[in-house]
Formats: C-alpha cells, sequence, structure tokens
C-alpha cells in the first residue's frame, strides 16, 4: 500500500463510527442492519460510512440475498499493519541505537 493510501485509510479510520464499524468486523462479518443496530447512527448513515471504508479497501461487501454483508478486506488491514511494524522497527532502532551510545557516557 502506498503511503498515501495508508494515510487515506488512516483518515478514514478517524472517524468513531469507522472505527467502531471496523471493531465490529473484527469478530464476524456483518449486514448494514446489524452494523447499525449496534451503533448511535442511522442505517443510511452506515451505509455512508461502509461505501468510505469500502473506497479505501479496508472491507468488501457480497450479496445474501437482499442485504450486504460487510467483512474486513485481509489486504487493507494488513498493510496498514505492516506500516505500523515498519515504523515500530524503526522506532526501536533508533531507540537501541541511542540507548547503546548513551551507555558509556553515563559512567
Amino acid at each position: 500500500m502506498k503511503r498515501e493510501a495508508v494515510v487515506k485509510a488512516f483518515q478514514t479510520l478517524g472517524d468513531p463510527q469507522r472505527l467502531a464499524m471496523v471493531e465490529q468486523l473484527v469478530k464476524a462479518p456483518r449486514s448494514v442492519q446489524e452494523l447499525a443496530d449496534n451503533l448511535p447512527i442511522s442505517r443510511p448513515a452506515v451505509s455512508r460510512h461502509l461505501r468510505l471504508l469500502k473506497e479505501n479497501r479496508l472491507v468488501i461487501d457480497e450479496a445474501s440475498g437482499t442485504r450486504r454483508i460487510y467483512r474486513l478486506r485481509p489486504e487493507g488491514i494488513e498493510a496498514l499493519r505492516d506500516y505500523l511494524e515498519r515504523l515500530w522497527d524503526d522506532a526501536r532502532r533508533r531507540f537501541v541505537i541511542a540507548a547503546e551510545n548513551t551507555r558509556g557516557k553515563a559512567s
């Protein structure tokens, strides 16, 4: 995932309702109505939020009769995780270097 896509994905997750939807979808795929039943917003608002999550490649949907079932898009979530792990690894390496460079100076 390119940096621009990562930024857009994090911006998308910055909304509390969309983040709550992702938290629900981590547990199991859900319909729009199932998501709406657990949120303080209307079903049309849930649909709008899901459209943004889908545009930013964080969820996918499929038809199931008259309903659409949403689930997390593994590749989108994996790309965010990889990005955060790279940041964490870089920060950890810099911390180790800084600790090693100051170890002898404290005495």
